[in-house]
């Protein structure tokens, strides 16, 4: 499962609010909910988090393995 716990270390530690991403780098509130909740975004959206951020993939976002993971 891809778990979006570290987006949320690297907003506190940052200049960042989720109001600022909504509003003044147009982050749609459907996407910070979706990131509250684990749900899947597209690399686009990451790409955006991790320029807005100045961070790495792995300060927004880590693979948790899960019992309940579909497999292929």
């Amino acid at each position: 499962m891809i778990c979006y716990r570290p987006f949320w270390d690297t907003l506190k530690n940052s200049k960042e609010t989720t109001y600022t991403l909504i509003n003044k780098h147009h982050i749609s509130s459907a996407t910070i909910d979706k990131l509250r909740k684990n749900k899947p975004l597209n690399t686009t959206t990451l790409n955006d988090l991790c320029m807005i951020l100045n961070c790495s993939l792995s300060d927004i976002a880590e693979y948790v393995p899960n019992n309940n993971d579909q497999r292929l």
